[in-house]
Order: structure tokens, then sequence, then C-alpha cells
């Protein structure tokens, strides 16, 4: 399946510093969680990869999706690295390569996902990452020559080791409303 891209939605996580489930909350009148799954459905289609844990069933439901795909992360608790890991697994077969998105960046536009699939050359060893604050990060492209070592991913460590790692190109699109995230009660006041 040439290029065949999977949108990775992650929101499994206990949102221990917000202190209840933060995919839930209310944000421009939906749940923070559904946005994403939109946006990610809109961008790859049917290729969408929704990963719950913490309560999964309300989040599930929350992201109103009838396409794509659900995976239940049963060792959220230990950390992102194991909703990446478990996710890339589940689609490896079939994927040329995945868009990691995090459920908690409200601020992530259809534009800004077509504009990192459409800076993809296809090349096994390119990444495509988002800039901005003065650093780069999710939403991010990860070819397939990735898979391998985000599927032995473990505990907290993401993937962010790879956009520095020698053996890959990492190419940038800058999109400075990605710097939002809610981590905090404070985070969601500050947006608003």
């Amino acid at each position: 399946m040439p290029n065949a891209i999977f949108a990775i939605v992650l929101a499994a996580g206990s949102s221990r510093r917000f202190g209840s489930t933060k995919q839930l909350e209310p944000v421009g009148g939906q749940p923070l969680v559904r946005p994403a799954t939109d946006l990610a459905f809109e961008t790859c289609g049917h290729h969408t990869v929704l990963v719950v844990g913490h309560d999964w069933r309300a989040v599930a439901a929350a992201a109103r999706r009838d396409s794509g795909y659900l995976v239940r992360n049963e060792r959220h608790e230990d950390g992102l690295g194991t909703s990446i890991s478990l996710a890339v697994r589940c689609v490896a077969h079939a994927a040329s390569a995945i868009l990691l998105l995090l459920a908690d960046q409200p601020l992530i536009t259809a534009q800004h996902l077509a504009s990192l699939c459409g800076a993809w050359s296809g090349a096994d060893d390119e990444i495509i990452a988002t800039a901005f604050a003065g650093t780069k990060g999710p939403p991010v492209l990860f070819p397939r020559a990735t898979f391998a070592e985000l599927a032995r991913l473990e505990g907290d460590q993401g993937a962010q080791h790879l956009l520095s790692d020698d053996r890959y190109r990492t190419r940038t699109v800058i999109f400075e409303p990605a710097a939002t995230d809610i981590d905090t009660r404070d985070d969601l006041t500050r947006l608003g």
C-alpha cells in the first residue's frame, strides 16, 4: 500500500495534572478529544486510530467517530510510550507512515495536518515534524523506517529523540499554535 499514512490520535492518559479526564473537558462546545479525531479522520479517513486507556469508554464515546479504529491500551498508566508502541504495532503491516497527534493540542488544524502529509516526499528516512516555540514536536509524521524503534517504546519515553537522530532527515512545518496544549486547568483557562 504505497504512501498509506495512518493518523494515530493519542488519548489514553489519565490526566493526573489536570485532575480529571481532560479528554472529556469541553473546549469550544465539544469534548477535547473530538477535534483531534475529527481532524485525523478528515486527513487520513479510515486510516485513523484512536488510542484510549484511562476512562476509555467515555473517551471513545466522546470522540463520536463511526470510522477508523479504536485501540485500548491496557498499560496506559505506564506512560505515553506504551500508547505509541501499541498503535504502531497495530498498523505497521499496512502503513507507509504514521501521523502522530496528541488529543490535547486544541489549536491544530486540518490544513496543518495536510501540510505535514504534503511535505513528506515518501522517503523512508524522512520525518516531518511541527516547528513551534523554538522546538520541534507533534504532530509528527514518522515513516516506516522508524516503526521498529517506535514499537519498542516503553514508559513515558516518547518519540522526541528520533527528531535529532542522525539516521533520519527531520524537516519541519512551522505552526506556532501547536505550542498550546492542555495539561492543567490553568492551561484550559488561558485558552479561554
